[in-house]
Parts: structure tokens; sequence; C-alpha cells
């Protein structure tokens, strides 16, 4: 990958969709178009980031995402060093603050974290020095599987704008559904999301959605349908009948995916819940994009990256040679 042909990106951290432009957004598609190519042959290491650290500080457990950001930073030739910290620092009481100031001295450059609170990225990336990348925080935002799946989205039909794009199940806790919506209208889609009342989040239909109660009337007429996990581990009582009830209504199956268009494509941000939110027939079928999401992640994150440690700006963030970044 080269930084020759993308404009500069003009944050130093990702700390959510929110707040970028749509020339942001495009510019780390394209860097990641390119980070494909790169992952599919023989010799998959570059230079590009060769002596630069990157620390991936996860305080929930997340084999895929965690994964493909040690992945795609060891890709670029990068140091990468994983946290475990669940099972350490925090355990004998240490703050994040406290871990942030520690990991600091460490002089790291790009730290990566993922944690149950929403808003801990944007107080990470207050206390640090480095570039911070939020894989996740709380039920907030999402920024990467956002722009993984618009990625993918974008190399299966060809465009993101004009396609309708039905985001399904459990809205209410889902940070993947907050980061695409703000993306996808970004990027001119239409929106729409699908679930039981009792999982969509108050204030929804202000975010420039659609809202759907019922998956026969969600479906008509979609391009894609991305189907959310049931996040049983966030709800604090019983906002769903049952799990065989919960599929009958709203779980992806042929008959109701007949309802879309024929051409439609399937998505899941993973894990998957078969049975529950998806059956097999349809994650293991021709209409799903699910291994591309996989492989499409990679690419996201080696392009985000090497967009935030771009040599065209220094260690302060600020362009060299130009105005702050």
């Amino acid at each position: 990958m080269t930084n020759a042909p993308f404009p500069l990106f003009p944050h130093r951290h990702l700390l959510g969709i929110k707040g970028l432009s749509p020339l942001d957004i495009e510019t780390l598609l394209d860097r990641a178009d390119a980070a494909v190519a790169i992952s599919r042959q023989k010799e998959k290491k570059t230079a590009t980031l060769r002596g630069r650290t990157q620390i991936n500080l996860f305080y929930e457990a997340s084999t895929r995402t965690q994964s493909s950001f040690e992945l795609a930073g060891k890709r670029l030739g990068a140091d990468v060093m994983n946290m475990s910290v669940a099972s350490s620092s925090t355990k004998k009481g240490e703050t994040l603050l406290d871990t942030a100031i520690t990991l600091n001295a460490m002089r790291p450059d790009i730290l990566v974290i993922r944690h149950s609170a929403a808003g801990a990225a944007a107080l990470l990336a207050q206390k640090v020095s480095c570039s911070v990348v939020n894989a996740g925080d709380g039920a907030h935002e999402h920024p990467t599987q956002a722009l993984l799946d618009a990625l993918t989205i974008r190399r299966a039909k060809g465009r993101i704008g004009g396609l309708t794009v039905a985001i399904c199940g459990d809205i209410l806790h889902s940070r993947v559904a907050r980061s695409n919506i703000v993306l996808l209208n970004a990027l001119g889609a239409s929106v729409r999301v699908v679930a039981p009342s009792t999982l969509l989040p108050s204030g929804i239909d202000q975010m420039g959605v659609e809202v759907f109660t019922r998956m026969e009337e969600g479906l008509k007429g979609a391009d894609i349908v991305m189907m959310l996990r049931l996040q049983r581990e966030r709800m604090a009582g019983s906002l769903v009948p049952s799990v065989r009830e919960y599929f009958r209504l709203y779980g992806l199956d042929a008959e109701k995916l007949k309802i879309a268009r024929d051409d439609v494509l399937v998505m899941h941000p993973g894990p998957m819940n078969r049975g529950v939110e998806i059956a097999s027939e349809i994650a293991d079928g021709p209409q799903s994009l699910i291994q591309e999401q996989v492989e499409m992640g990679v690419a996201v994150r080696m392009a985000v990256m090497e967009a935030l440690l771009d040599p065209r700006r220094n260690a302060e963030g600020e362009t060299i040679g130009g105005e702050p970044a």
C-alpha cells in the first residue's frame, strides 16, 4: 500500500463514524480496497508501519475483532502487543485512566480499545499522545465494523448510494447498528430498522431511518438485509418472548427473504446465533456475504491504521508543512 494516491485522512483518531465526512469515509474505503489486494497475494507483509507499535486493549472478549486488528497490524509490519486486560490489571483495581497513563509511558503509536462503557475510547484519546481506534464502546459505536460492512456492500453492489438497507434484530443494544446507520446515511443509502418494539431504542426515528416492527413490511424491496445478534447478555429483563418465537417472527429464513429483492444480499457482523436470528441455509447460502465481511475486516483495519499513521503527519497529529490535522 502506498500513501501517495490517497488524500490525507484529517483525523488523528477513529472514535466513531459520527463526525466523518463522506470524503473521509470514501478515502478509508479506497485505502481498504488496495489492502484487499495485499491480503490476497502470496507475500502479505508490507513495511508500511515498520518500527511502529500497536497495542490492542480489549476489556471485552472479541476473538473476531481482536484477531482482525492483530493480523492487520502485522501485515503492515507493526509490532503488535495484545493486552489481556480482563485477566490482569483491572482485577487488581486499576482504572482505565491508570492503564492509559501506564501504556502512554511505553510510547505506542496506536492504541486499539474495546470497552463496555460508551465514551471509553474518547476518554482514552484525551489522555494519551498516540492515535486511538475505537473497536467498540458499549452500545455507542463500532466504526471499523461499519466501514467493513460498507466496503463489502460497495464491492458486491458497485455502490452504496441509492440502495435500500434493512438492519434487523436487536437494534437497542447494537453499536454496529448505530455506526452503520450514520455511515449508510452519509453515503446516500436508504436505511430501515426492523425489530420488535422492545428492541428499538427511544429516538431511533430521529436518526434518519424508517422504522418497522414487522419483517414482512421492513424487507420489502430491500437490496441488503443486515441481521444483528440477539444480545441476551446485555438484556436486563425479558425483552423477547422466547428464542423459538423470536426466530419465527424476526429470524431470517428463506420465506422471509423472498419478500426482499430477487438480488438481495445478506450480512451479519457475527458471531451468529444460528436458528435465533438467522437460519443456517441463509447464512451459508449463495446470497450470503458473511465470509466476505470477515475478509474485508482485515483490509479495513489495515486502511484505518495506515491512514492514522500516515507519514505526512507528524507525531503530534499535525500535517507536515500544512494545517493541523
